[in-house]
């Protein structure tokens, strides 16, 4: 008897946003029907809802070579390159959009605006919103409205932007616009007003998430890495020109990228999902984290191929080293001593209370990144990390540095010239001027970078002293 079409159950996955499963779902119809244009296109939308930028960028390419163009897989592609920190090309694919009068103009125009914004292009952006038109009306354009009137009205846009945070307005907008304005509240002092406002917004419109399950799968790696000897040998060949940040996110990870990138032998690839998809298929191997030594060897080169073809996509071609900056490799130190030996870590941490009010202050991805969603998930986070990671770096022999944040901001050239000799490179004086980055940043800390090197973010906690109970000691 002929199975029933596995298509309208992808799309209702899809459509309640249901994105694990629907990955899942995929992967299984193209891994059978490898030219189902349809189905890549899916697992492209399934792999970007749940942040995964490199699997959705092969997927979405995947789609237009099989000659599935339509306007919804061009939204979908200019989006990516977006996030990919391809702006040029997202915005001249938006562009054609909109002037096609695609039936998803409007989706076409927002995106576009939000490239514009995140590329610090604010003459065009102001230009597109004052030419007006029927995007105007979307509950997502107030967003942009308020991103232009922010330079002459402040007061006026923040108690608007809070406002649409309190509404009954999408989800998506209301957390974009809160945290627009947790972010102005903050600049402005107006500390309690600004977390009263993200505990709203980390309430209404964050994820479930199990902290739980994270913490006891690093509590499994940290029993193993404390008997101080790795328990297996590299599965792969050992690679070259590979470097990866160890780190929670808002610990500086942004600004080391940013000075690593202005070395011409050094190019920052972002918050590249290799590791966190490499680390994904190792789990489903049934070897993670204990028998590791049973990884079968080709699947280990194959997970190798992978991760350094999906570097490439965005790595200068000058590059001797990619920098990659995920936030999820500490998660996964075991992974890459398995499958990416040779590659050289970076391990930066800050003020733990510092960066837990940055990161509670913040807007993250609510599904893929849910224990940012009280300062208590993000305390027992940060707790795990700083217990796994130094030991599991050492105990694995992965070669790496350790760099305190506050350090590297009050003594730059000294931790660039002891990184980029870790990295056998010469010092660069470029490194010392990240600000002077023209690579468009689409972290949290995008407009941070562009200023120059500052204590600013130093003891920033303070601010939210009655936020933080003894158990931050």
């Amino acid at each position: 008897m002929a199975r029933s079409d596995p298509q309208p159950e992808l799309q209702q996955m899809l459509s309640r946003r249901e994105f694990g499963p629907a990955l899942n779902l995929a992967n299984n119809i193209v891994s059978k029907h490898p030219r189902d244009a349809s189905a890549w296109f899916s697992l492209a939308r399934a792999a970007f809802g749940l942040g995964r930028l490199r699997q959705a960028d092969e997927a979405v390419d995947r789609t237009l070579r099989l000659g599935s163009a339509s306007h919804e897989v061009q939204l979908l592609r200019a989006i990516v390159d977006h996030r990919l920190g391809r702006s040029s090309a997202a915005i001249d694919r938006l562009r054609m959009l909109v002037s096609k009068r695609a039936p998803n103009a409007t989706d076409a125009v927002l995106a576009l605006a939000e490239v514009l914004h995140r590329a610090n292009r604010r003459d065009e952006l102001q230009a597109l919103v004052a030419e007006g038109g029927d995007w105007t009306e979307d509950p997502r354009a107030a967003i942009f409205t308020a991103r232009v009137s922010l330079h002459t009205d402040r007061a006026g846009t923040i108690a608007r932007l809070e406002e649409l945070a309190r509404s009954d307005r999408p989800a998506l907008v209301r957390r974009i616009a809160g945290f627009d304005a947790v972010r102005l509240l903050d600049a402005d002092g107006e500390y309690r007003r600004a977390f009263d406002l993200a505990l709203h917004l980390h309430a209404t419109t964050g994820a479930p998430f199990d902290v739980d399950g994270m913490i006891a799968d690093a509590e499994q790696q940290l029993a193993l890495v404390r008997r101080g000897t790795r328990w297996f040998e590299p599965r792969a060949p050992a690679v070259q020109g590979v470097a990866l940040v160890v780190g929670m996110p808002r610990s500086g990870t942004t600004l080391l990228e940013q000075m690593l990138d202005r070395h011409p032998a050094i190019s920052g690839i972002g918050e590249y999902d290799g590791v966190n998809t490499m680390g994904t298929a190792v789990l489903g191997q049934g070897v993670w984290p204990r028998e590791l030594s049973m990884l079968d060897a080709r699947m280990a080169a194959s997970m190798q191929a992978d991760y350094l073809a999906g570097a490439a996509v965005t790595r200068r071609a000058s590059a001797q080293w990619s920098f990659d900056k995920s936030l999820h490799t500490w998660r996964w130190l075991p992974a890459v001593a398995a499958v990416l030996p040779g590659a050289a870590c970076l391990r930066i941490e800050r003020d733990a209370r510092d960066t837990a009010i940055s990161i509670f202050l913040s807007n993250f991805h609510p599904q893929a990144v849910g224990w940012t969603r009280s300062l208590e998930s993000i305390r027992r986070v940060i707790s795990a990390e700083r217990a796994l990671a130094p030991a599991a770096l050492r105990a694995l022999g992965i070669p790496h540095e350790d760099i305190r944040y506050e350090e590297l901001v009050d003594r730059p050239r000294e931790h660039m010239e002891r990184i980029l000799a870790r990295l056998g490179l010469p010092m660069d004086e470029a490194v010392l001027a990240p600000e002077a980055n023209a690579r468009t940043v689409l972290t949290l800390s995008h407009e941070h970078v562009r200023r120059s090197i500052n204590r600013s973010s130093i003891g920033r906690w303070k601010n939210y002293e009655f936020a933080f109970g003894p158990e931050w000691g």
